[in-house]
């Protein structure tokens, strides 16, 4: 489960390939990072980060208006009161036509069959390594020594975080558990021929449940690392899937978090009947999504887990050749599972 719609994917792929020929002639040109599996892609029109912290996201920063159209991407882009109340009345306007009763409840309750289908139509089409993971989580590929060491990750998908965290470890004994709502998503990651099930568990498993997986021994991970998936859950198994998470990672533990932010670019596109509930839409494939605020990433998370980080990353996408631009938000975290005395 994992991710966006193809439809998505393709028109904002258009949106950016009018960059192609500039790309070209600037060979010295630094990329930029855009999420792998919204914008679909990498290579074309990006600048690598290589500035990470806490609250900031690279640093191409736009300081004068005049200049917005000097480069590709533009990091930690402010919204002012005018784009806010514009981004507002779009979603009141897709409030007016909401998706049928009947059909909200056949999208939830038929959620990992759209997933399938997803799955089969793309199999590992529209993902590739997440080269942002080296910058935004570089604990991940600094897992070095000989101790045991446990990541989950729940909605691998194709496998484009297993893998090379697999790749580049330096520790021969980790290990990574990975978890899909989906069979088509599992069955690609089992069929990689970088697959070793000497240190990889690849299995179905739907978060939400009212059980941990019976592979993964309670508070004994030491990652669980959650990238576009608690948005594609309906928002009332939240809970559940924040007390599985708490149950399987060690105390100090971490849950490394990423997922859409509200107002972005990829919500405020949503036409009619798309529209399931506040902030939560259906789209044309059948799969759900949420944007989120950090204060319901707070709300959710704070219990079991103290948030070292919960931040905002906007970036600034531009068109330079049609003079388009388009405003991503993300939400992302690192939470640390609390001592066992703490929880109240």
């Amino acid at each position: 489960m994992n991710e966006v719609s193809t439809k998505e994917n393709e028109k904002i792929k258009n949106d950016k390939s009018d960059n192609n020929s500039a790309i070209k002639k600037k060979k010295d040109q630094e990329k930029t990072i855009n999420e792998v599996s919204e914008s679909n892609n990498e290579k074309n029109g990006k600048r690598k980060k290589t500035v990470s912290s806490l609250d900031k996201f690279g640093s191409r920063i736009l300081k004068d208006e005049s200049k917005v159209f000097d480069y590709n991407a533009w990091d930690n882009a402010e919204w002012d009161e005018k784009q806010e109340e514009e981004a507002k009345e779009i979603v009141k306007k897709q409030k007016l036509n909401p998706v049928k009763d009947e059909m909200k409840k056949k999208y939830d309750l038929n959620a990992n069959e759209y997933w399938n289908e997803f799955y089969t139509k793309n199999t590992n089409k529209f993902f590739k390594d997440r080269h942002w993971l080296r910058t935004e989580f570089p604990e991940l590929f600094e897992i070095k020594g000989n101790e045991p060491f446990k990541i989950f990750e729940i909605g691998c998908g194709a496998g484009n975080t297993v893998f090379p965290i697999l790749e580049e470890s330096e520790n021969p004994n980790l290990f990574i558990y990975a978890a899909d709502f989906s069979k088509v998503a599992v069955d690609i990651v089992k069929n990689n021929p970088n697959f070793n099930e000497k240190n990889c568990k690849a299995f179905v498993y739907d978060i939400t449940s009212d059980n941990i997986p019976e592979y993964i021994e309670p508070h004994s991970l030491d990652i669980c690392i959650r990238i576009f998936v608690l948005s594609a859950l309906n928002p009332n198994k939240w809970e559940n899937a924040c007390n599985n998470l708490q149950k399987m990672l060690k105390p100090g533990g971490y849950v490394l978090f990423r997922d859409y932010g509200r107002y972005d670019l990829a919500q405020l596109r949503f036409k009619k009947d798309r529209y399931l509930d506040t902030n939560f839409y259906v789209r044309g494939d059948g799969t759900q999504v949420y944007f989120f605020t950090t204060d319901e990433i707070k709300n959710i998370f704070e219990k079991y887990f103290d948030l070292e980080q919960n931040s905002v990353d906007r970036r600034l996408i531009i068109n330079r050749s049609r003079k388009l631009k388009m405003y991503r938000v993300w939400i992302q975290g690192k939470f640390k599972r609390k001592p066992l005395e703490d929880i109240n």
